[in-house]
């Protein structure tokens, strides 16, 4: 790239995984970019190699900007990629909806709040066997946040997507963790297995009634049934299904003042 003059520079910071597309010159660090006229936020993205739909917010001069700003001589710009480390639930989100689906790993600290997350229909992994290698490999390699009771963890030098999770209660928990990751929009209550985290899939009143372990009342009162492709577990809207409407209803109103 030519050198322009210091006037026409712009500062840029990139961080986590979008300085895999920087030469290492520019990796983890701020670095001066020539400014072309009228260059915008957007345009400034493409030249930089990065494709837009991996960068999830950006600020110029502190300040959150949309995509079409235009960029000034000195501005200092920041880029931040999909839910990564950074607390950016306070700014202006580079487009409306997520471009992907949010994903966690859990650690064994948590393990209500992994059952709730999975109530709420969120992809919340979680096994009481995991070793904290384990987890940094499944949150860098599978590009899930993870959530940690324990600092220390959080603090492995590979990790570019972790919260601390300061609630003890789970129901807090799961309070927080809405509202820091701004997941109201992304509930899908009762479509996965709460035990596996798998989504469940549909499975007919026919398929039911001939089978052993379900109670004729259930097979009579009840039309739709779904099932865990995993450990098979059944599910179907019992007497716990209205409270649990109303815990996930307070839930959301509770997360939405808290943002």
């Amino acid at each position: 790239m030519m050198m322009a003059e210091e006037n026409h520079m712009v500062w840029v910071r990139c961080y986590a995984e979008l300085n895999d597309r920087l030469p290492d010159r520019w990796k983890q660090r701020e670095f001066a970019f020539a400014l072309d006229e009228a260059d915008t936020v957007r345009s400034v993205i493409a030249r930089l190699g990065i494709p837009e739909e991996d960068v999830d917010a950006a600020l110029r001069n502190g300040e959150s900007v949309a995509p079409d700003s235009v960029l000034a001589s000195g501005d200092r710009l920041s880029l931040y990629p999909v839910f990564e480390s950074f607390d950016i639930s306070g700014i202006t989100r580079m487009r409306h909806a997520p471009l992907r689906a949010p994903r966690f790993v859990l650690d064994v600290h948590l393990g209500k709040l992994a059952t709730f997350m999975r109530m709420m229909g969120l992809d919340a992994m979680y096994e009481t066997g995991y070793a904290d290698d384990e987890l940094v490999s499944i949150s860098v390699h599978e590009a899930r946040a993870l959530l940690s009771k324990d600092r220390r963890l959080l603090e492995h030098p590979t990790l570019t997507r972790a919260y601390f999770v300061k609630a003890t209660d789970p129901k807090e928990q799961l309070v927080e963790v809405l509202a820091r990751y701004q997941l109201s929009g992304a509930i899908r209550p009762f479509t996965r297995c709460l035990l596996c985290n798998r989504l469940l899939v549909s499975v007919s009143k026919a398929d039911v009634r001939t089978e052993a372990g379900v109670p004729e009342r259930v097979q009579e009162e009840f039309e739709e049934f779904f099932r865990c492709p995993s450990c098979q577990k059944l599910y179907w809207k019992g007497s716990h299904y209205k409270r649990m409407q109303l815990f996930i209803a307070d839930t959301l109103a509770k997360a939405d003042r808290a943002q």
